[in-house]
């Protein structure tokens, strides 16, 4: 176990090579004694420190692993003590440290969606093969799993959805394409060019429309964008729904220090993908949505933290902000507007709580991923401790139209409550698993119907509603409206836009097992409400599997579920028995609450 001392292995060339590469001109420190000496460290602390994600991908993907002789150096360079990066490397589920990898590792998902579609004999397959065969949480293929991801040494990892022992094995080198439903389609507002635009070329993607809003955006001027932002009612589209118009005011009103804007891609809600579907599928839309941003709340950058388990999602990204900057479209004069912008790219781990936006602020600054107390909020005290526009990839695109068609025209679509356009994420028992971009108001069946209606020969049992962290409802409520203030009445949530379907062959007892099992492994750990109710909650899970009554364990459930939801520190605690709740209630378990 590491400490503040260093300790004697040494790296290799390949992991010193891989590190250097990207913290390139950082470089060891020479420290002049002053009387400044203490607020010169503070600042090339902050300064490097928020590269340690970075170089902690470097190594595992240059040795397999993070080497003792690999942290060490990536320490000294950073001026990090080994302890404190040791923790970081730990909290990680991608990064593996306790031995060398030789090869590949395959990743299979393991969760509710992928797991009813054969995941488990596939790691049987992969294991007979000789693989390195990992369970893994959800890996946002929902709608096309069973889900792989391949790490490789040396080289870039792999997505494979679905997956085969064959497919695996051939190691794909082609990227898959993006399956759309409604790809085409003339009513679309999001998804337009998704699976219509080439998603590598900025030239195509300017051909379909692209950076007209940027354009008008500068034209406009920031306080304009804000007001059409605000009349068109735009609600963050993550789960909370906070009007976007008032955080970025919030932001824009900051004057005198730096200002940051993040596009929260760490997409690891089970059930969700339709954040992959668009950096995969217009990747473009995202770095223009967030440059709009940018030049509106007076930041000059920009951070996009996309999940780690999406290869395919940072590659294009990263294609995208490159072809952005050679253009004039980012960096020291954007667009010709005489204001700077720029973006940086940064992947995550494998840590579902880094989805939690001050989880994602301590992850880029390079510290464990724990979610911050609040007040104070991001709009004040976000990145670095300074004012933060964060949005997801869904609601950042969503200001695209707004700046091009004004906040009445999106106001218009949708219900009074709850304005535009929304995207589910609609897999299991369905004809055509996929994304959807639908008007809010749309009932719980239509978008069943809209996906082809449940596959041949199944009859519905029950949806999860908003993914793990949602609710399960029953047939009964095939004509609630999908909206804010109608699930909201309900007593549900749509959360991440996750409509997962059940039949009933369907294992809900092992699925809501899954989903405790889920929040267990998640938590980080850093309050007790969350890190020690997760695993009681899924004890209770197991005695009941094992032939425990309901009568005995329901009191105990529900001090649970009201201590988490009321004590924990943030969303994960907060929302970590809902599903299974709904589940009792409806009587899928078997028992009554």
């Amino acid at each position: 176990m590491p400490d503040l001392r260093f300790g004697t292995a040494a790296p290799t060339s390949q992991e010193v090579d891989a590190v250097d590469a990207v913290v390139a001109g950082v470089g060891p420190a020479t420290v002049v004694v002053s009387e400044r000496l203490v607020l010169g460290g503070r600042d090339r602390a902050v300064t490097r420190r928020n590269l340690l994600l970075p170089a902690l991908h470097a190594l595992q993907g240059a040795a397999g692993w993070i080497s003792p002789g690999g942290l060490d150096h990536v320490c000294r360079v950073l001026e990090i003590p080994p302890a404190e990066a040791y923790g970081v490397a730990t909290f990680y589920h991608l990064f593996s440290h306790s031995e060398p990898v030789a090869g590949s590792t395959v990743h299979v998902c393991d969760d509710i969606a992928c797991r009813t579609v054969g995941a488990g004999g596939l790691m049987d397959d992969l294991r007979e093969a000789g693989c390195q065969v990992r369970s893994s949480p959800c890996l946002g293929q929902c709608e096309r799993g069973p889900a792989v991801l391949v790490q490789r040494t040396a080289e870039e990892d792999l997505s494979v959805a679905p997956a085969s022992l064959q497919g695996v094995e051939t190691a794909i080198s082609s990227s898959p394409s993006v399956t759309l439903p409604q790809a085409g389609s003339g009513n679309l507002t999001l998804l337009a060019r998704v699976g219509v635009v080439d998603p590598g070329s900025l030239d195509d993607y300017r051909a379909h429309g692209g950076y007209s809003a940027l354009e008008s955006a500068i034209a406009m001027g920031p306080e304009a964008v804000i007001r059409e932002l605000t009349a068109s009612g735009l609600s963050g589209r993550g789960g909370a729904a906070f009007p976007t118009g008032v955080k970025w005011q919030a932001v824009a009103d900051q004057m005198g220090r730096p200002k940051h804007v993040v596009c929260n891609a760490d997409e690891s809600e089970p059930g969700t993908f339709k954040d992959r579907v668009v950096m995969e599928g217009d990747p473009f839309s995202v770095v223009e949505a967030m440059t709009i941003a940018g030049l509106t709340v007076g930041a000059e950058r920009g951070w996009i933290y996309v999940r780690g388990e999406y290869p395919v999602a940072a590659t294009r990204l990263a294609t995208a902000v490159g072809a952005a900057r050679a253009a004039g479209l980012l960096g020291e004069d954007v667009a010709g507007s005489g204001r700077r912008f720029d973006i940086e790219l940064r992947r995550g781990a494998g840590a579902y709580i880094c989805g939690e936006e001050t989880a994602l602020f301590n992850s880029i600054e390079g510290f464990r991923g724990e979610p911050r107390n609040k007040p104070p909020f991001p709009t004040t005290h976000g990145l670095f401790g300074e004012p933060t526009a964060i949005n997801n990839v869904e609601t950042l695109v969503n200001v695209l139209p707004i700046v091009l068609d004004g906040g009445g025209a999106y106001a218009a679509l949708g219900t009074d409550g709850s304005p535009g356009t929304r995207l589910f994420c609609v897999s299991g028992r369905v004809m055509q698993p996929g994304t959807y971009e639908h008007e809010f108001g749309i009932t719980l069946g239509g978008v069943i119907q809209a996906a082809g209606g449940m596959a041949a020969g199944s009859d519905l049992r029950t949806v999860l509603l908003g993914g793990a962290a949602g609710s399960f409802v029953g047939p009964d409520q095939l004509d609630l409206p999908l909206t804010l203030e109608a699930t909201r009445e309900a007593g549900l949530s749509l959360g991440s836009g996750v409509v997962m379907v059940f039949d009933h062959d369907a294992d809900i007892v092992d699925t809501v097992r899954r989903i405790a099992e889920f929040f267990r492994d998640e938590s980080c750990g850093q309050c007790v409400p969350c890190r020690v109710g997760t695993v009681r909650q899924e004890e209770v899970l197991v005695r009941l599997g094992g032939g425990g009554s309901f009568e005995d364990e329901h009191e105990l459930l529900d001090d649970l579920a009201a201590v988490m939801r009321d004590a924990s520190i943030c969303g994960l605690g907060q929302t970590a028995s809902g599903a299974v709740r709904s589940a009792i209630d409806l009587g899928l378990l078997g028992g009554v609450s």
